[in-house]
């Protein structure tokens, strides 16, 4: 699927050199990084630039003039040889972009006089440096190696640019205050500054207003066609698709008319307790719709949902959701359909849902219901709009980013997957698995206070959100993931 709401990145790679090194070596490793990385990859998104720096900062300016006039929005620093640790990280601080170092690896046993580069040592300087000039830098885990091995590291480096350039342009747009009783999805704002997030508080009322204004408006028709073409036999409320098409409508107009300077948008939405009655439906549909070009839109005005969801977009270039951890899987589910089929015992298993608003590519088959939970007290053609089934089963990466109730920057990411398991549950649901699931709700969900909402990838992201969440800047101690039995969480009693 085209996301429409994400960034494209252009890499710029720049080989440095040491003066008392031959230049040749940078310049000539420089040329086998690119042409490493063309025969492996769609080289469109990099450009090489033909300056090598020496010592000099007047060649670190022509570097930058250049990669800047290129259109370069992220930086790969390359150090052929041992490199200039000032100029070198001079760069990196004058450059505005997302930026990665990367060092040569030795290439031959008979090239060890005249052809050694000693990058392995230059990337410790040029690290001690970039620290000193409190400049971020991703450093791959692997930083040093040969062209092939770097072409990969490079590759790997794209979707984290793509996700720090989209935090860097984004715009949260809210309605509404949290409903009652929903304290969990509190958003401290100041972190979303430090991000480099702006965001838009709106009253609820205000896209009331708005709502009403579209009322005639003449795109419904084709909005109501087009989600009719997407329901297909799962069209099962066709009376409710003019209002979901004109509130689609209404939240489309409102991004073109207040994303202001920013380039990326994401909606964090109110949708109960007044919203169905006020409204006349339930907008998970939309929502669903939303998310599914690339816009997410969180439930329940959950902020940092909607930020961790974006994250989630632009590292996976690919459909997200937002899901409530919700429920465990009954023990006679699990010794009926997953015991002796799936290699995850009872603990690992948790059912992920939320009312309806999982994108229909995302689910194994889906229509249009009302929200069961509301039409207890509501009636019943108030609560229309919900897209229920079970989800597609596959690979899925839950994660969070989170302000904590005291202003600190806080993240997990586990890696796990859906199971192709019938749920017998409304809703938009599925049965996930993720290894040690028991230990890690209890002692990083339960145990660090985080909401019952956590954002998920269809895909295993671990890797690229990890990175993603450091280079943003959440300290490692509060980075968390689900950790084998071998490795205790601090909390956990050791004498279990």
């Amino acid at each position: 699927m085209n996301m429409t709401n994400i960034p494209e990145v252009k890499l710029g790679i720049v080989a440095v050199s040491r003066d008392c090194f031959p230049e040749a070596l940078s310049v000539d490793r420089r040329k086998a990084l690119i042409k490493a990385y063309t025969g492996k990859y769609d080289a469109s998104d990099i450009y090489e630039c033909p300056i090598c720096i020496v010592e000099s900062e007047i060649h670190m300016v022509q570097a930058l003039e250049d990669i800047q006039k290129a259109g370069c929005n992220a930086l790969c620093v390359y150090l052929g040889n041992f490199g200039p640790e000032i100029s070198e990280t001079l760069l990196a601080k004058h450059f505005d972009g997302p930026k990665m170092f990367i060092a040569a690896a030795e290439e031959t046993q008979d090239s060890l006089l005249d052809g050694r580069g000693d990058a392995y040592c230059g990337l410790l300087n040029a690290s001690y440096n970039l620290r000193l000039r409190n400049t971020k830098a991703y450093i791959p885990e692997n930083p040093v190696g040969d062209a092939e091995d770097l072409a990969d590291e490079i590759h790997t480096f794209l979707p984290i640019a793509r996700a720090i350039l989209g935090l860097s342009e984004l715009k949260l747009i809210t309605f509404g205050p949290r409903p009652q009783n929903f304290l969990a999805c509190n958003a401290p704002i100041k972190q979303l500054y430090n991000l480099g997030v702006e965001i838009e508080e709106n009253s609820e009322l205000d896209l009331f207003e708005s709502f009403h204004k579209h009322a005639d408006d003449k795109r419904i028709s084709e909005v109501v066609a087009d989600m009719e073409k997407e329901l297909g036999v799962g069209n099962k409320k066709p009376e409710i698709l003019t209002k979901l098409a004109q509130y689609e409508l209404t939240l489309l107009d409102w991004i073109e008319e207040h994303r202001g300077y920013r380039k990326y948008v994401a909606i964090a939405g109110k949708c109960w307790p007044a919203f169905q009655t006020q409204f006349g439906f339930v907008p998970c549909y939309v929502n669903s719709r939303l998310t599914g070009r690339g816009i997410p839109v969180s439930c329940e005005v959950d902020i940092y949902g909607a930020l961790s969801e974006y994250i989630g977009t632009c590292v996976s270039d690919d459909v997200v959701t937002l899901l409530d951890i919700n429920n465990s899987v009954p023990k006679d589910m699990y010794q009926e359909s997953i015991k002796g089929k799936y290699d995850y015992q009872f603990s690992d298993t948790f059912m992920g849902f939320h009312c309806g608003n999982t994108c229909s590519s995302k689910m194994s088959s889906c229509e249009m219901r009302n929200q069961k939970i509301m039409a207890r007290s509501l009636p019943e053609e108030v609560t229309n709009g919900t897209l229920e089934g079970d989800i597609a089963p596959g690979d899925i990466t839950f994660y969070r980013l989170q302000s904590t109730a005291d202003g600190l920057l806080r993240a997990y990411v586990a890696e796990g997957e859906v199971l192709p398991v019938a749920t017998r549950s409304f809703g938009g649901i599925g049965v996930f698995a993720i290894r040690e699931m028991e230990r890690f709700y209890r002692h990083v969900l339960v145990g660090k206070n985080y909401p019952h909402h956590g954002a998920v990838a269809f895909g295993h992201y671990g890797k690229l959100l990890f990175e993603v969440f450091k280079y943003a800047g959440v300290p490692v101690e509060d980075l968390d993931y689900n950790r084998p039995k071998s490795f205790p969480y601090p909390t956990e009693n050791p004498f279990m």
